[in-house]
């Protein structure tokens, strides 16, 4: 298959003022492309892995090879990662309802308190890494935070993903990672993360 850049389904300042178009532009034409070309090389003569999709070949690392799995698991998340994060996103508000609502509630205790938690995951992230929302094998919810580009599928499905990489927000938040957490909250797209929450039930 093909590997490439995936568009955006909305303008490069279509999130602003919580996410400016320039680090929208950079983050995506720059960081995203750099880990879709450097996961590619990595499985330069795997002819047959090439030919997975990416988040396939991430929850099979088996399948890689030893040599590989590691450069594997650095560009094929940095590339997976991204891929989720932007269609989360969203310049139109939405809120989460049915049962998905109802299943925050039921593991948080409120909305509000699972947004506490996420927040929270992702401000006290050490250095790089990422926060999500999973959806485990049992099919409750859980909020878990990786370092650097680890995928999370060891703790469940993903379907909602904060970057909380420098470059992610260095531009316009400088090292004020919560105000760029806080802002976060302004652009999710809880209609997508339904979605992906009913598919992976």
């Amino acid at each position: 298959m093909e590997h490439k850049l995936p568009e955006l389904p909305y303008a490069y300042d279509a999130l602003e003022p919580y996410i400016d178009a320039k680090t929208m532009e950079i983050h995506h034409t720059k960081h995203h492309q750099g880990y879709i070309t450097k996961y590619v090389n990595a499985l330069e003569g795997e002819d047959a892995l090439l030919e997975k999709d990416v988040e396939e070949v991430l929850r099979d690392l088996s399948s890689v090879p030893a040599s590989k799995r590691q450069a594997v698991i650095n560009t094929g998340g940095g590339y997976y990662n991204h891929r989720l994060f932007w269609t989360i996103l969203s310049p139109s508000k939405t809120m989460p309802g049915g049962e998905l609502l109802e299943e925050l509630k039921k593991e948080f205790g409120s909305f509000e308190n699972f947004k506490d938690v996420f927040s929270k995951a992702a401000a006290t992230q050490f250095g790089s890494g990422w926060a999500f929302l999973v959806v485990t094998e049992d099919g409750s919810l859980k909020v878990v935070s990786t370092a650097n580009q680890d995928a999370p599928f060891d703790e469940g499905t993903p379907i909602l993903a904060l970057d909380v990489w420098e470059h992610a927000y260095y531009l316009n938040y400088q090292n004020r990672r919560p105000d760029y957490i806080k802002s976060f909250w302004q652009v999710v797209n809880w209609d997508k993360i339904t979605e992906y929450y009913n598919n992976a039930k």
